[in-house]
C-alpha cells in the first residue's frame, strides 16, 4: 500500500489561523474596554506615497486626512470614536515604546498575516486587550484592507 504524503501546512495558514483564534479570544474583553483606551496601529505601507501629507514623526506618521488612502477614513473613524490616538507605524518595533508611553488598554492593529502573529507574541504579556485586522493585499507597498472589516473592529463595544 502506497501512503500519499500530505504537505505541510503553509506558514501563511499558521499566521492566519493564529491571528483568527487570538482575535476570537480577545474579542470580547476587547469590547469591554472603551474606546478612549484604545490605540490604532496602522502600517506606512498603506499610504499612498506619492500624495500622502502625513507628518512623519520618529518611526511613525500622523495622518493629515488628505484623503489619498483608506487610511484617512479610518483616521476619521478613530478621531469620531474618541480613541486616544492612531498612529501609522514604519515597523513593529515603535509599538512598544508608544505603549509604553501611552499606556493603552487596548490596540487596534491592521497589518499583513506575519506582522499580526508578531504584535499578538509580542504583546503576549503586556495585559491589553488587542484585535488584528488584515491586510486584504499586502507587499510593503500600495496595500490594502477592507475597511468595513476596521469599521467593524473599531466600533465594537460591550
Amino acid at each position: 500500500m502506497k501512503v500519499c504524503k500530505l504537505p505541510k501546512k503553509s506558514k501563511d495558514h499558521s499566521y492566519i489561523t493564529f491571528t483568527a483564534k487570538q482575535n476570537q479570544l480577545q474579542e470580547k474583553k476587547f469590547a469591554c474596554v472603551p474606546s478612549n483606551k484604545r490605540i490604532v496601529f496602522a502600517p506606512h505601507c498603506m499610504r499612498n506615497t506619492f500624495t500622502c501629507t502625513a507628518v512623519e514623526k520618529d518611526s511613525y506618521y500622523i495622518c493629515a486626512e488628505c484623503g489619498s488612502c483608506k487610511i484617512a477614513q479610518i483616521s476619521k473613524l478613530v478621531k469620531k470614536l474618541n480613541y486616544m490616538a492612531m498612529y501609522i507605524v514604519k515597523g513593529g518595533r515603535i509599538i512598544s515604546k508608544i505603549i509604553q508611553e501611552q499606556k493603552p488598554q487596548a490596540i487596534v492593529g491592521i497589518a499583513c498575516f506575519f506582522e499580526g502573529y508578531q504584535a499578538f507574541k509580542m504583546l503576549k504579556e503586556e495585559n491589553l486587550a488587542v484585535q488584528f485586522t488584515p491586510l486584504t493585499k499586502d507587499g510593503c507597498f500600495a496595500t490594502d484592507t477592507d475597511l468595513e472589516e476596521v469599521k467593524r473592529v473599531l466600533s465594537l463595544g460591550c
